[in-house]
């Protein structure tokens, strides 16, 4: 045997019981090459055959990984179908019962809508708040209206150039979070009685947007990991001539799928044939767990009809609530409405992110973070594996923090809700995500806070819960 084969097979035997994790960093060709000494080609090649078996994967500028591991004994869900009639949203009650019986102090957070703030870098954002401030130009309370601070705009055009996309800074409308951005986009080309498109299940916020307003929602059949189907997509466009379709096309709230980069095209083709405007909301879209970020929506926009949206609260800085909108030909209309609703977001917040990010390090905390959100998932599904009732089915997302979990249809999510909450467990149930308060078997489930012998326990619970109702 030769000595890369030896070594690649030492380490798959490592992966295998366990002792080298799924989501873990492997040892660099360096630290390989002075213990073992070898040479770096032998460790290269090592890593290049763990790779094209699987078991590992390649991170930029960061090194190699554990391979995430598909786990066979909890399938995954199959594609919503939903009966594609349109209705009125009448979800915020449910949704704010919820949220508020699940905010308690000292519950296991797995109803969260965010992760852990411990992943986030607060002590370096303080610095950068305290040092802007210092030198901050008087004028900039005035200059930096909407759409915002020029240099915030500026690095995240850069961002985008990054993404194979090019947006001009004066396109992009600093927000109050990507929560208004996505409202301000809904407004800019909706009234009140239209039809909007959106995935099934869908993103409770963005039902509450609906509702609020006083749209028609339809909800549109989705795959659990590659996303809504074109098919169902193209027969609502021709049956409702909606206004707007909000999707979320990278590591969907709750689903966690992620369409291709080629299915994004042709999303964006079919939506530009009928000339409907496309909300993309990518909150999530840093959080990838491969080798690099996915495709937008909007780099295959040729018509200006993607409204792209994003923030920093889920990748970098939670509770600065700051957000944009790089609208196409909306951005104009985006802008005068947020002057006219918040007038600007708050200006500390705007002038420390600036800072930070051309600071450099963002990307050094990204790929902490996304290796924290990894590792986290796999214990998660280890643990609903272990516990959970027979014929349970969970998604097995490619990034984000969250899981579908689909159980047996005889366990009601509501009265699991209420169970877990009685243990101290917080859980999101399915029929928030729906408008007809759907997927009443289904819940959704945080990973993003730091695993430990509470979080392990807690799932324990969950699962004996579920396996009595089942």
């Amino acid at each position: 045997m030769k000595l890369y084969e030896a070594l690649a097979d030492e380490l798959a035997e490592l992966m295998a019981s366990g002792v080298l994790r799924p989501g873990e960093k492997l040892p660099s060709v360096r630290q390989q090459q002075e213990r073992r000494g070898v040479s770096p080609s032998t460790v290269f090649e090592a890593y290049y055959q763990l790779e094209a078996r699987g078991l590992i994967e390649s991170r930029p500028r960061s090194g190699y990984y554990v391979a995430a591991r598909r786990f066979a004994a909890t399938p995954e869900p199959e594609v919503s179908r939903p009966d594609a009639a349109s209705t009125l949203v009448d979800v915020s009650e449910l949704v704010f019962q919820v949220l508020e019986t699940s905010r308690a102090p000292g519950n296991v957070p797995f109803g969260s809508a965010f992760p852990s703030p411990l992943l986030f870098p607060l002590d370096k954002l303080g610095r950068a708040v305290a040092n802007s401030m210092r030198h901050i130009d008087p004028w900039s309370t005035v200059a930096d209206l909407p759409p915002g601070n020029a240099e915030l705009r500026r690095q995240i055009a850069l961002r985008y150039q990054l993404d194979g996309v090019q947006v001009s800074p004066e396109d992009i409308v600093i927000t109050n979070g990507a929560l208004e951005a996505l409202n301000l986009c809904l407004q800019a080309v909706t009234r009140p009685g239209d039809t909007v498109l959106v995935e099934s299940p869908s993103f409770y916020a963005a039902l509450q947007a609906l509702e609020r307003i006083g749209l028609k929602a339809v909800e549109v059949a989705t795959h659990p990991r590659e996303g809504i189907d074109l098919g169902a997509l193209a027969a609502a466009l021709e049956q409702h001539k909606p206004r707007a379709c909000w999707l979320m096309t990278s590591f969907q709230n709750p689903l966690g799928s992620l369409m291709p980069p080629e299915k994004k095209q042709a999303l964006v083709e079919l939506l530009a044939a009928h000339d409907v405007p496309l909300i993309e909301d990518d909150v999530y879209g840093e959080l990838y767990f491969g080798a690099q970020r996915p495709a937008l929506a909007k780099r295959f926009d040729s018509k200006g009809i993607v409204m792209h949206c994003s923030s920093f609260s889920k990748c970098l800085a939670p509770g600065f609530r700051v957000g944009w909108a790089a609208a196409g030909r909306f951005a104009r209309q985006v802008e005068r409405l947020k002057l006219t609703t918040s007038l600007a977001a708050a200006m500390p917040s705007q002038l420390a992110l600036a800072e930070y990010l051309g600071q450099g390090g963002y990307e050094r905390h990204l790929r902490q973070l996304r290796s924290a959100l990894a590792g986290q998932q796999q214990k998660m599904l280890a643990a609903i594996e272990a516990h959970f009732p027979s014929g349970t089915r969970v998604t097995q997302p490619q990034g984000g923090y969250f899981l579908w979990v689909v159980l047996p249809e005889s366990v009601d999510a509501l009265e699991l809700h209420r169970q877990a909450l009685a243990q101290g467990i917080s859980i999101a149930p399915g029929p928030m995500f729906s408008a007809k308060r759907a997927f009443r078997n289904c819940i959704r489930l945080n990973y993003g806070h730091i695993w430990d012998e509470r979080q392990a326990a807690a799932v324990a619970t969950l699962g004996a819960l579920a396996r009595a109702a089942a």
